[in-house]
């Protein structure tokens, strides 16, 4: 037995008896033409989705590539074989998610999906970092974009036991869709990794008491000159006016980095004879006077 139904006052709904057959749609000369454009935007939609899953799952994958990187000690030719095997275990990763995103990010569609591919500047700053730990030297663009071509080469493949190095197979397959490298993926990838060479400075000066520094690509030349270069590189870039908020904060965070580094060195060539062993800088006052200012 039916039950009578009530509005919202509480009076009984009149039966309305069972509900009309729904008229058919109208259709017209631009009927089909607007259906395609509600299945692009729905194909967009779901594209972008897919590339920002892939691209905050590549994010977080090379962060851990960065945490791994700052165990290292010292800037030697090579990596110690546990950090190396936990860099190489995480690339793969990162390979079968940039293959799965190459085909969806060709031509036009690179830039139009370009704020879903943050990760890029993250994946730089892992790579550049390591290329760093074991040469002293910073990696050019040219050399990062066949390295990332091969990442993704790699993962479409789908070679599991295949070791990604720096040393790229250059006849390999150039059919398959690969992601391609802006310069600001680069630079901004270049503006963080100073910060993970401010923090490296800082813990390995800390166990070493001295500033690090290698014989593989400066000779004499430690972190501190380094970053000076950096820096004033930086400086005299032209700003990018698309991009002047972003650009201005990481240059900011950029010459903190630098100027951190300047007081550790400072600190360790004057007055090092009178810091304890395991002695870490104070940087906090430095970051109440950049904030005061």
């Amino acid at each position: 037995m039916a039950t009578a139904k009530r509005d919202r006052q509480g009076n009984f709904k009149k039966h309305e008896g069972p509900k009309p057959t729904p008229k058919p749609v109208a259709r017209n000369a631009y009927t089909p033409m607007f259906e395609q454009l509600r299945d692009e935007l729905d194909a967009h939609h779901d594209r972008r989705d897919r590339i920002g899953k892939a691209s905050r799952d590549i994010t977080a994958l090379s962060k851990k590539i960065i945490f791994s990187l700052q165990r290292v000690r010292k800037i030697e030719e090579t990596l110690p074989a546990d950090i190396q095997k936990e860099i190489n275990s995480r690339l793969d990763e990162i390979a079968k998610l940039l293959a799965s995103i190459a085909p969806e990010v060709q031509t036009i569609n690179r830039f139009r999906y370009a704020r879903s591919l943050v990760c890029l500047e993250e994946l730089v700053e892992a790579l550049t970092f390591c290329h760093y730990l074991t040469t002293q030297t910073l990696i050019s663009p040219a050399q990062l974009q066949p390295i990332i071509e091969a990442l993704a080469r790699q993962g479409a493949a789908v070679k599991e036991d295949e070791v990604m190095t720096t040393d790229v197979d250059q006849s390999a397959e150039t059919s398959v869709p690969t992601v391609g490298l802006t310069d600001d993926d680069y630079i901004y990838g270049i503006f963080d990794l100073t910060g993970e060479m401010m923090r490296f400075a800082t813990t390995t000066s800390a166990l070493t008491g001295k500033m690090a520094s290698s014989d593989v690509g400066g000779g004499d030349r430690d972190i501190v000159h380094d970053m000076h270069e950096l820096g004033t590189l930086f400086e005299i870039l032209p700003r990018r006016s698309g991009n002047k908020n972003t650009w201005e904060k990481k240059l900011d965070v950029t010459r903190q980095s630098v100027q951190k580094v300047e007081k550790l060195g400072y600190d360790l060539k004057v007055r090092g004879s009178e810091r304890p062993k395991g002695w870490v800088p104070d940087l906090s006052s430095a970051d109440q006077e950049d904030s005061h200012e």
